[in-house]
């Protein structure tokens, strides 16, 4: 383990932005896959906590969930540290057996006692993702009663309704459901912390890769796991750089210093067409791009306000022109591929319209608010973009920029004015959207329940309980419907400005295969991929 950390070490030297080798490399070494992405949005390495894009895909190659599913067929679900799971006459109980003979990195054994201590574990330290298992009708308090152990390699997952099961499952495949190692956790625990301070830096997975080291802004190494219960990967690790700037990215990539370019722009995408050295892969994500109005503001709480700036975005040159092939437009909150995701987009830029639904806010000569922008450049793009429009109404909009830690931290204490930002469903579920953009059950600054909905404000009783019937409707197809008349609520009267859904893509030299871009970030796969 010292020499694999060590020639990790080695490498990651080599290759950092800012260095110099005296030799240039021709490619990178065929044991390793380098990827430049910018990773400032990482906090936290700990499973209960992760809650960004980068620590969600690295999750998802070094944990396993409970629950997983085919990233092409999503409604093919099936177990991954469980084996299979059945549903009590009242709908309020799954019962789980988990696969036998499967161990942790560190070689102690998987068992139902550690799914069980991820779950409870996960509720009771009521990080950000906590609400995915919350909704559930499991909280801090009855977490032990609910998520019972019923023999060496079964557990009981009880449930405060019958929920939908699919709805259950799904929320199982989420990264705060990872199957964390008790043992290894617990020989770091600190003042009943659950070993949390020790594995927000550190690792007690199951995953194809290991996690062998962050360096906040500067890189992340995942390594082969040699205990894995599948397939060894291919690669021995996985190195990601931090190299915010796409067109180092872009040099990078030709010259064949890297694998894999993960912050392309349209520009550069366009540039790399014609290089048969480098090839171009695409998924669509489950991601939104969205404005969040902070209610809290005397300007943004005025309903023709918010439905003002719905009509000062120019739709249409962001996705055609600015993120050419990476996005499309998509209003809805539901992203398209959903069950009852509402497709149709009434919004399109109307100066007219807007100047119309200011002056019938009283603000008709417009106003001055803020704008915090991570200060990437195609979020920088969009945002300056959206301030030239917004000031044909009269609305001055000062963006604030600041890295993805600064600005999320800002954006969930709710000490913003306007946040742009983007969005990914923790799992496959419609209500994964619908309890963070449609749900609020408490606006209360210290309330424990914080989805976006709580984020910028907005109190919103009524459509909160209809979020909570759409998910324990068994019928499909009357969710689909309850879905979308949520979906038209809130581009009618919500805060948040829904514009395009993303289409992920990727640089990457013509020798890799075996990439897998999923539809959420913790599908993405590096597992099997080869040179």
């Amino acid at each position: 383990m010292i020499h694999s950390r060590f020639l990790a070490s080695v490498a990651l030297s080599a290759l950092m932005l800012g260095a110099t080798p005296a030799i240039s490399l021709a490619e990178t070494p065929p044991d390793t896959l380098i990827q430049a992405w910018s990773i400032d949005d990482i906090i936290s390495l700990d499973p209960a906590e992760i809650f960004e894009f980068t620590a969600s895909e690295i999750a998802g190659n070094s944990y396993e969930t409970l629950i997983g599913y085919d990233p092409q067929n999503v409604s093919d679900i099936f177990g991954k540290a469980a084996e299979s799971w059945t549903v009590s006459e009242d709908g309020m109980t799954l019962s789980f057996k988990m696969k036998e003979g499967r161990t942790f990195a560190s070689g102690n054994p998987i068992t139902a006692e550690d799914a069980v201590f991820s779950l409870v574990r996960a509720v009771k330290l009521d990080k950000s993702p906590a609400f995915i298992i919350g909704q559930l009708g499991i909280t801090p308090d009855n977490a032990d009663a609910m998520i019972v152990q019923t023999g060496p390699m079964s557990f009981d997952f009880k449930m405060d309704k019958p929920y939908a099961p699919t709805l259950v499952l799904y929320c199982l495949t989420a990264t705060v459901a990872s199957v964390v190692d008790k043992k290894l956790a617990m020989e770091h625990e600190a003042n009943g912390d659950f070993g949390y301070d020790w594995l927000k830096t550190n690792y007690a997975g199951s995953g194809p890769f290991m996690i062998k080291d962050w360096r906040p802004n500067e890189a992340v190494i995942l390594e082969r796991n040699p205990n894995y219960s599948g397939d060894a990967t291919p690669m021995a690790r996985v190195i990601y750089r931090h190299i915010p700037e796409t067109s180092t990215q872009r040099l990078l990539l030709e010259k064949g210093d890297i694998d894999i370019a993960r912050n392309l722009t349209a520009e550069d995408i366009s540039a790399l067409q014609g290089n048969a050295d480098v090839k171009i892969e695409s998924g669509v994500k489950g991601s939104l791009y969205y404005l969040g109005l902070n209610q809290k503001n005397e300007f943004l709480s005025k309903p023709e306000v918010r439905q003002a700036m719905k009509y000062l975005v120019d739709y249409d040159t962001i996705a055609g022109t600015i993120m050419a092939g990476k996005v499309k437009v998509h209003q809805g909150f539901l992203p398209e591929g959903f069950l009852g995701a509402y497709n149709e987009n009434p919004f399109s830029l109307d100066v007219a319209k807007a100047k119309e639904l200011l002056a019938a806010a009283g603000v008709p000569e417009g106003f001055k608010v803020t704008m915090d922008t991570r200060n990437t450049p195609e979020i920088t793009a969009m945002a300056q973009a959206m301030q030239q429009t917004m000031a044909q109404a009269g609305i001055e909009l000062e963006l604030i920029p600041g890295d993805g830690k600064q600005t999320l931290t800002k954006y969930r204490a709710r000490n913003h004015d306007i946040y742009i930002g983007r969005w990914g469903p923790d799992f496959q579920d419609p209500h994964t959207n619908a309890s963070t953009f449609a749900y609020n059950p408490n606006n209360a600054d210290d309330a424990t329940s914080k989805p976006l909905a709580w984020r910028n404000a907005w109190d919103i009783p009524e459509l909160s309980a209809a979020t909570d019937a759409a998910m324990v409707e068994p019928d499909a197809a009357k969710r689909a419907e309850m879905y979308i008349a949520d979906q038209k609520t809130v581009m009618e009267t919500g805060p948040f400005v829904i514009y395009a859904q993303e289409i992920e893509v990727m640089g990457e030299r013509k020798n890799i295969e075996g990439v897998i871009v999923g539809p959420s970030f913790n599908d993405n796969s590096f597992a099997h991929v080869t040179k």
